[in-house]
């Protein structure tokens, strides 16, 4: 005899007060009978309707939205864009908070992920508790920065330009999104239909007028004729491997960081944020303040972003190692830090390539991983390196405190840790660690 199904718990309405931020994008609070809750759309201290969207009875938690506000936090807003909001676009998590209070939710994120699993307390961390906000980001409570230099459009059934609702594939269709660059609305995405298209990526250099979009046709689908507001290049991905094509202008677009010029080919990994590059540049140089005749590791290195930086500051008798597993981002990491002798670049995994390398003992090294991290084995065989600092550049704080957590093991700890609020009105975060040695006198 099967097992009854669980029954689903979707569409449940609970009255609850709202308990602290966590991880994610929403806050925590548990019903009358102690069944905790994942709220969206809420902030700490409310009491609200809170609807399920996610659980069924025998479910360890559940997810839900609050479809009403009893009470109301003082750090609350309306949400600015038409589409933010419960059963909406899931592209925005914080739009009903003041900024500020969006870094005071991240800093208390980034705060309990440290403390939870590496066992840091802020001071431990070197970190003094605050999310700093981009340059040029500081915006009035009601008002959205547009910073997205990159978004990628899902396309419905229609043909019609939207974002994904929360964990969903269903498309929320949109005329305009707020947290977009200008460079990428002046594209008009939006305005157009899409048919055959599953997404279109839209992508605006800020180190150059580039702009880029890149087409991911349905199975079988046909590409349409582009015309777009403003000059374009169009990319293909293809549905047989995932690998992009160019099928007009440029196969690449110019970013600008550190006084530099960077190739980024066929829609390739760079930040999103305008200020990202720049920021994060300076706050790991700061950090590790390099010499001339450093040896150097650059770990997911992109297209030579820290690279770049380092070699200019190592020196001619300095040295560079990138190691990047991404076949184009290699291509053009090299083509980028041509002109350094003194920098080479490896494709493959940093698993791999490391060991394979030969290196027993460096200066300084960059590490800025995946969303999932370093993971214990390549930390393990980082910290048997000597460097006198490493800087992990995260945009988890998750991933961040679990290899925190593994360096420490392998003698190394936090000499500084800084955030920056590089998506706002997202719960995403960046943080810059700076690690040393643990035995160095303080």
């Amino acid at each position: 005899m099967q097992n009854a199904p669980d029954s689903s718990l979707i569409g449940e309405e609970y009255e609850v007060e709202v308990g602290p931020v966590a991880h994610g994008g929403h806050c925590i609070a548990r019903t009358d009978e102690g069944r905790v809750l994942f709220v969206r759309h809420a902030l700490p201290g409310e009491t609200v309707v809170a609807r399920v969207t996610e659980g069924e009875e025998s479910s360890r938690f559940l997810r839900a939205d609050a479809v009403r506000v009893l009470t109301a936090s003082k750090d609350r807003v309306e949400a600015p864009c038409p589409y933010a909001g419960p059963g909406k676009c899931g592209g925005c998590d914080w739009q009903h908070a003041k900024p500020g209070a969006q870094r005071r939710l991240k800093g208390e994120v980034i705060a309990e992920q440290l403390q939870r699993l590496a066992g840091l307390t802020p001071e431990e961390a070197g970190w003094d508790g605050t999310v700093m906000p981009a340059p040029g980001d500081k915006v009035p409570a009601g008002e959205v920065p547009a910073w997205r230099t990159r978004v990628q459009y899902a396309i419905d059934a229609d043909g019609r330009a939207g974002l994904r609702k929360h964990r969903s594939h269903e498309v929320q269709p949109i005329d305009h999104c707020m947290i977009a660059a200008p460079g990428v609305s002046e594209l008009g995405v939006e305005k157009r239909e899409w048919p055959q298209m599953a997404t279109v990526e839209a992508i605006a250099a800020t180190g150059s007028n580039d702009r880029q979009v890149v087409l991911t046709p349905r199975p079988g689908g046909r590409l349409p004729l582009v015309e777009l507001d403003k000059p374009v290049s169009v990319l293909r991905v293809e549905e047989r491997d995932g690998s992009v094509h160019r099928v007009h202008g440029r196969a690449f677009v110019r970013e600008r960081a550190d006084e530099r010029t960077y190739r980024v080919g066929m829609g390739g990994f760079w930040q999103v944020h305008p200020q990202a590059a720049d920021v994060l540049v300076k706050a790991v140089m700061q950090g590790l303040l390099p010499r001339k005749g450093d040896m150097a590791l650059d770990l997911y290195c992109g297209v030579g972003l820290f690279a770049g930086a380092l070699a200019d500051r190592v020196g001619e008798k300095g040295a560079v190692l990138g190691i990047e597993s991404g076949k184009r981002a290699v291509e053009d990491a090299r083509h980028n830090l041509q002109d350094f002798d003194r920098v080479r670049i490896e494709q493959g995994k940093v698993e791999s390539v490391l060991p394979r390398t030969g290196i027993e003992e460096v200066d300084l090294i960059v590490l800025d991983p995946p969303r999932a991290g370093a993971g214990k084995q390549t930390v393990k065989h980082l910290a048997s390196l000597g460097a006198r600092r490493i800087a992990y550049v995260a945009c988890d704080p998750a991933a961040l405190a679990r290899d925190l957590a593994y360096f420490r093991e392998g003698g190394y700890r936090p000499r500084t840790l800084r955030a920056f609020d590089l998506f706002p009105m997202t719960h995403h975060v960046e943080c810059v660690a700076i690690l040393e040695p643990a035995t160095k006198s303080l």
